[in-house]
């Protein structure tokens, strides 16, 4: 059973042990809903967003999941985004991504000191000029093939000598990969799947990956090991991240801002570390 599917079935503990459904989870977070403004956001991404969220509604086929949804994340900077299922969390990301539809509002990322409209590029558009990678949840590497075989689908646009080049330098960077480049993906332990579906997104170099749930599927020993590579990626390589990650404290504890959802709306934005301290945030999905 997937880590969602567990939730789901379980439900939410609170402080003191018990559990609470996800449906109630969902009712107790609408009471929680604060008005943000998008100087608030503004505010938490610094001087200068390097991705931005404006008025979004989207969703998929007739269903509009994100209603008047805004974001802003600064260049460099790690966005984690948590709340009940069913909030519109992977939206988000399927979204910028080009994975919605897109009924109105935009989305924008600076280039060369402009603001740069890419709402309505493809995925592959996304990828090549706006440097937008996505990291889908787990299974998503081919065990039948290589390590090697795996990162050279990350560099499905480039030929294939710069695929070659573009996985080696992956692996100069992941002695662990490196080690096992020619074996079967499917040998891999879990924390090595989840770096080689990182590595892969790596390949092309972007600016800004998308992380969708980061820890799912994977145990305790390797979770740590997972939020370290991204932070790393952050902070030593500059790249802007965005997760969304059902392990709340976790998230947050990594990230520099938050944002709770709530049905398809921004309820709550803050420091990372102040949503860590909010006694509604700490009742609802931190356990305590």
């Amino acid at each position: 059973m997937a880590a969602s599917e567990q939730t789901q079935a379980a439900g939410y503990r609170d402080s003191d042990g018990a559990v609470i459904s996800v449906d109630e989870v969902a009712r107790q977070a609408l009471e929680i809903v604060r008005d943000i403004s998008v100087d608030q956001l503004d505010a938490l991404a610094g001087p200068k967003s390097h991705l931005r969220i404006d008025n979004l509604n989207a969703g998929y086929g007739q269903m509009e999941i994100l209603h008047e949804f805004n974001l802003r994340v600064g260049s460099g900077q790690s966005l984690c985004l948590i709340g009940p299922n069913g909030a519109g969390k992977s939206t988000v990301l399927h979204s910028i991504f080009g994975f919605t539809n897109i009924y109105s509002g935009s989305i924008s990322t600076e280039q060369n000191g402009m603001q740069i409209d890419i709402t309505r590029l493809s995925s592959n558009e996304k990828l090549r000029s706006a440097g937008i990678a996505y990291i889908l949840q787990d299974k998503s590497v081919f065990p039948g093939m290589t390590v090697e075989e795996n990162l050279w689908l990350g560099a499905y646009l480039m030929d294939r000598k710069g695929a070659k080049e573009a996985a080696d330098k992956i692996f100069d960077k992941y002695p662990r990969l490196a080690a096992r480049r020619k074996h079967m993906a499917r040998v891999l332990s879990g924390g090595e799947r989840r770096l080689l579906e990182i590595s892969r997104a790596l390949v092309m170099n972007p600016r800004v990956l998308l992380v969708d749930e980061p820890s799912i599927g994977l145990e305790p020993r390797f979770i740590d090991a997972v939020f370290g590579i991204l932070a790393d990626l952050q902070h030593k390589e500059g790249k802007t991240i965005v997760i969304v990650e059902q392990n709340a404290k976790k998230g947050l504890e990594y990230a520099d801002i938050g944002y709770v959802l709530v049905s398809g709306r921004l309820a709550l934005a803050g420091h990372a570390k102040d949503l860590l301290n909010d006694p509604d945030v700490g009742r609802l999905f931190l356990g305590g």
